[in-house]
């Protein structure tokens, strides 16, 4: 693809990716969010929550298995889904403190939506990408350091630890 090293080129294709699921995640949303809103009547706290989940669902399914598909990452589903639904709440605060904001100063929460989606377009990409489903997870497995080790241990031969029977 143009001279691209192949890392680049799946960086880009991953961008993209992530802008169509947002994209799907922000139009699911902003649907619900305009039958409950509008056509319903409920109040703009509860038409946001629930416009939110539903797009959240569609979100995680979306970037989990498909942007930033890693076969690695099934080993940590309780973490990856406890730092998405983490992630998830601080944007909604977010999220909610923007369009009510914009609502309060004379802004529609249907244009609130679309320019609270362009500070988590980035936002949240940053957070996926390096800490919701980053390639890598962190080794927890470090040894056990004790002051006894570090004494016992010999920098040229064998340990000072012997297997006692």
């Amino acid at each position: 693809m143009f001279g691209l090293k192949k890392k680049q080129q799946r960086e880009i294709t991953r961008i993209a990716e992530y802008l169509i699921s947002g994209g799907a995640y922000f139009w699911s949303g902003y649907l619900l969010f305009s039958i409950l809103w509008s056509g319903l009547g409920w109040s703009l706290w509860w038409a946001k929550l629930a416009a939110n989940i539903f797009g959240w669902t569609v979100n995680y399914l979306l970037q989990r298995y498909w942007v930033f598909k890693n076969p690695a990452l099934a080993k940590h589903k309780t973490e990856v889904t406890a730092r998405y639904i983490f992630i998830t709440l601080v944007d909604f605060v977010l999220d909610y403190a923007i369009v009510a904001g914009l609502r309060a100063g004379g802004i529609t929460p249907y244009i609130g939506q679309f320019i609270s989606s362009g500070f988590f377009t980035v936002w949240n990409y940053l957070w996926y990408r390096f800490w919701v489903f980053p390639e890598k997870f962190a080794d927890k497995k470090r040894p056990h350091v004790t002051p006894g080790r570090i004494v016992a241990h010999r920098a040229h031969g064998q340990s000072a630890y012997r297997k006692m029977n």
